[in-house]
């Protein structure tokens, strides 16, 4: 079973290195492939002004930022929920690059890219030249995202958790005989069968001889005389 984290987060503006800092955080927990039901989001005072064009994207003021928690009070709540799991980003240099931008503040060793899935790369390599957001990809894998009037961490993560599930082929993938490395291939089940030497059960029959006896021959041959019309291998 493996277990993975869909993250998302909104900031105050685009480029942590011009100071802009984290405002959400929104991220959930699947196993394989399927939500959990665990969940982790706060809001964070950014210690710095709401951009106008990040409050337009996500509704988020700075009066309603005000008397939440500084990143520093939450980001040991946050890197326990994670844990060691891979995350499930999309777009995943600009979320990994804020977080370690605040991770640095602390004194704290960032997230290391090597286990972050960019969702953003894999939608790219499934749908060349095609526009590749959140919202283009719900619509074409049929993600109801009806609700997202305005970018939100846990929403976002939620909606990405389904695009992720479905941009690797659907969350029953792993239900056919074949062998597509997430179920036992046909050619498995065939070898267990074989080497245990399975039956239906209560059918304990043993092994008759292939050549029919003198008596099956002779009841054939008048079976076909008496019963069998018209047979088309005794049409010339």
């Amino acid at each position: 079973m493996e277990r993975q984290i869909v993250l998302d987060t909104e900031t105050t503006g685009l480029d942590p290195k011009q100071g802009d800092r984290i405002v959400e955080i929104g991220a959930l927990e699947i196993v394989d492939l399927i939500p959990t039901g665990s969940t982790f989001q706060v809001y964070v005072d950014p210690e710095r002004p709401m951009s106008e064009g990040a409050t337009k994207i996500t509704g988020i003021t700075d009066a309603k930022l005000k008397g939440c928690p500084k990143f520093h009070e939450i980001a040991q709540d946050f890197l326990s929920f994670i844990g060691d799991a891979k995350l499930v980003i999309h777009n995943a240099p600009f979320d990994i690059g804020f977080l370690n931008a605040e991770f640095m503040r602390l004194d704290i060793p960032g997230l290391n890219a090597e286990r972050v899935v960019d969702t953003l790369t894999i939608a790219r390599k499934k749908f060349p030249g095609q526009q590749n957001n959140l919202d283009a990809l719900c619509r074409r894998l049929g993600v109801d995202n009806t609700s997202r009037t305005v970018h939100g961490a846990l929403l976002d993560s939620e909606l990405l958790a389904e695009v992720y599930a479905e941009l690797l082929g659907g969350r029953q993938r792993g239900l056919g005989l074949g062998d597509d490395g997430a179920g036992v291939g046909a050619s498995e089940l065939a070898a267990v069968a074989l080497s245990a030497d399975l039956r239906p059960s209560g059918i304990q029959r043993p092994a008759r001889a292939h050549a029919p006896s003198e008596e099956e021959l002779e009841a054939h041959t008048t079976f076909l005389k008496t019963r069998v019309t018209n047979a088309i291998w005794n049409r010339d």
